[in-house]
């Protein structure tokens, strides 16, 4: 299992920029942002980039039906971002047909962005499937270890029936440490239940408790033991829950750290 980090797009350059320099002196392997609407998460990859070439840039998840894969490309190139440490996460937003949107985008998606790991944000049993078929990672969000390590095998099987080898698998774990830990947790998922179907039905399919389904933990070794839980992904993005600020942030990357 490897270990990336994760914050949401717009974070001000004066935090992301040390923030990512710290994460990869941690030891991490990636440092991640979402996008929406208010703010482009390849510009919060370009500020990290510029504190810590040495390390992947990844960004989940941008959806189709907002931005389309020319922009996308256009926005890559503008910020110039190596294509070859870049994983691109994508995801069908508020699409009519989903799957049918995901799976015809990709060859646009291919020749826009040649060079570029496209991960498919997969949460559904099909959505899963596809991207063990045919994309470079699929990309899991607000999961328990549980019904992670169900969802791979969905991709694993979606793999298997294309005869090809599985793709890595990354998720969001969303993370808050200390005392005001579980407030933070809940306060983000409750967002997130309602946001619209999709994350409807899927909290639904969880049958989770609310404000339960990430990391909430007082200090650093109970942070690390219910991270080690998430045995099914390849790659855990550690969803930093703290204020935007350098020391905040810094201190759930490095409770989380590898």
């Amino acid at each position: 299992m490897s270990r990336g980090f994760g914050v949401a797009a717009g974070l001000d350059p004066e935090v992301a920029r040390p923030l990512a320099a710290r994460c990869a002196e941690l030891g991490y392997d990636s440092v991640w942002s979402n996008d929406h609407p208010g703010a482009k998460g390849l510009e919060t990859l370009a500020e990290f980039a510029a504190a810590a070439p040495e390390i992947d840039l990844g960004v989940a998840v941008i959806a189709l039906d907002r931005t389309p894969p020319e922009e996308i490309a256009a926005d890559v190139e503008r910020l110039g971002l190596e294509s070859s440490k870049l994983w691109l996460g994508v995801g069908a937003g508020f699409s009519k047909k989903p799957l049918t949107r995901m799976r015809e985008a990709l060859p646009e998606l291919r020749e826009k962005l040649p060079g570029v790991r496209l991960v498919l944000a997969s949460m559904g049993p099909k959505m899963c499937a596809l991207a063990g078929s045919s994309y470079d990672g699929a990309f899991f969000n607000w999961m328990t270890p549980g019904f992670a390590a169900g969802a791979r095998e969905k991709v694993e099987a979606g793999a298997a029936e294309a005869g090809r080898e599985a793709p890595p698998v990354f998720g969001y774990v969303r993370t808050a440490v200390g005392p005001d830990a579980a407030e933070r947790l809940a306060k983000e998922e409750s967002f997130y239940r309602d946001l619209h179907d999709g994350y409807r039905n899927h909290f639904a399919r969880l049958a989770e408790p609310e404000g339960t389904v990430g990391v909430a933990a007082a200090d650093s070794p109970a942070t690390q033991e219910a991270i080690a839980a998430y045995e099914a992904l390849d790659t855990v993005v550690v969803r930093g829950l703290a204020s935007a600020s350098t020391e905040a942030m810094t201190a759930v990357a490095q409770a989380a750290a590898p």
